[in-house]
């Protein structure tokens, strides 16, 4: 996973990690873990981050299937 690509696009959408827990209905904490690697995204939370940043196919390859 490519959290710093995730979070330049939080930042460029102007939210914080609070602000995109909520909108993908996750308890802050719960996004903590996933953004730190201790918990896989689910599909359905990954598209939610997508559509919520208007993200392209190739753009969530490389946030959240990077090596």
């Amino acid at each position: 996973m490519d959290m710093n690509l995730l979070r330049y696009f939080m930042s460029k959408n102007g939210d914080k990690q609070s602000d995109l827990a909520k909108a993908i209905q996750l308890p802050q904490s719960a996004l903590s873990e996933r953004m730190n690697g201790k918990v896989s995204f689910r599909q359905t939370e990954m598209n939610a981050i997508r559509k919520r940043y208007c993200l392209s196919a190739d753009e969530m390859l490389a946030i959240f299937f990077a090596q």
